[in-house]
């Protein structure tokens, strides 16, 4: 699968999505759309939280800006 990592290293720049407590995440944090990795789905740990879909909208955004399309 490819994943999209979280970071507490939040730059606010155009391929991050800033995410809050309100998001369901423990502290502040950022998906960082400019490290986009595949790895085995069995990797894959523990649920954190589910975005709707206006901050899934924001991912897309951010993965078009990060890979130039």
């Amino acid at each position: 699968v490819t994943i999209a990592p979280i970071t507490t290293t939040v730059r606010d720049i155009p391929s991050e999505v800033f995410l809050s407590k309100a998001d369901g995440v423990p502290q502040d944090c950022a998906v960082n759309c400019d490290h986009l990795q595949t790895v085995p789905k069995a990797k894959i740990g523990v649920l954190i939280t589910f975005l709707p879909p206006a901050k899934m909208a924001d991912v897309g955004r951010a993965i078009r800006f990060a890979l130039d399309v």
